[in-house]
């Protein structure tokens, strides 16, 4: 998937440009199939089949010579979620306008936290020593939120959910929360307190202050398949964070409940200093 910034462009210059895309695309085994113009951020994403990022790019370069701001690898099963599934429209236009009755969208990196063992931890602390854990994570995790320009969207019992519009901030708020939790003071004798974090990246629907789509299953499901003290981020994240000094490793495919392909995941390293500290 291709992203465009499009300020200022009309839909039908788009949808024209998109013709061009048309026509020149066999040339390069490219299939421009349909794309989505957010009015609300002035983005346009094209989803496309090709070889290489570098064919996708030729097809526009040499049709109208509109760029993408960047291009990143997105599951086709994923894509149809951000894309809300919509088929059978030719000419590939898909239009959130600005209606304040229809659901919103907009690209968000959508976070969840876990406390490990939630259950066992109450049944030896008892419902009051459980509570007060939880209170640690709570305020750790909302603050580490608040401070990367989050927004804690609601709590799911034994965690958060959180969303932002930079998928730097989001990595940045885990790496906060894993820091902050290693290094919280800790009576010898009490549960230690560890979280799973799983992010993923795309335009879920918000409704009534609540976020529904592709990209926050795929977040709750990259969190449960976290160790105790990982962050498990999907591609999309870390093509996002390109260039923003963050370090990903660990690249496996995982076979995620309700996904029908396998889907690439990459643990964040957040045990070192921060980027910014790094020469």
């Amino acid at each position: 998937m291709d992203i465009h910034s499009i300020a200022g462009a009309s839909a039908e210059a788009i949808a024209r440009a998109h013709r061009l895309d048309l026509e020149v695309q066999k040339k390069y085994g490219v299939d421009y199939r349909r794309y989505w113009l957010n009015h609300q951020c002035d983005k346009l994403y094209c989803l496309v089949d090709a070889p290489s990022p570098a064919a996708a790019k030729a097809v526009h370069a040499e049709a109208h010579g509109l760029l993408p701001e960047r291009i990143i690898e997105v599951d086709p099963e994923v894509a149809e979620g951000l894309l809300g599934g919509v088929s059978g429209i030719p000419s590939g236009l898909v239009t959130v306008a600005g209606n304040h009755s229809a659901p919103e969208t907009s690209t968000r990196t959508i976070l969840f936290t876990d406390i490990v063992d939630s259950t066992a931890m109450t049944q030896r602390l008892g419902d009051a020593g459980a509570m007060e854990l939880v209170r640690v994570h709570d305020a750790i995790v909302r603050n580490a939120v608040r401070e990367n320009e989050g927004r804690a969207v609601k709590h799911t019992g034994d965690g958060i959910m959180a969303a932002f519009t930079s998928a730097a901030a989001g990595v940045r708020s885990a790496i906060a929360v894993q820091r902050s939790l290693r290094d919280h003071p800790v009576d010898p004798c009490a549960q230690p307190l560890r979280v799973r974090i799983g992010l993923a990246a795309g335009e879920p629907v918000e409704e009534r202050g609540d976020l529904f789509g592709t990209a926050v299953q795929l977040a709750a499901r990259l969190c449960s398949h976290a160790e105790p003290g990982q962050i498990l981020v999907a591609n999309a994240v870390v093509e996002l964070c390109d260039g923003e000094g963050l370090r990903f490793h660990g690249e496996r495919e995982l076979a995620l409940k309700g996904f029908t392909t396998p889907m690439k995941a990459h643990s964040v390293e957040w045990v070192s200093a921060p980027a910014s500290e790094r020469g």
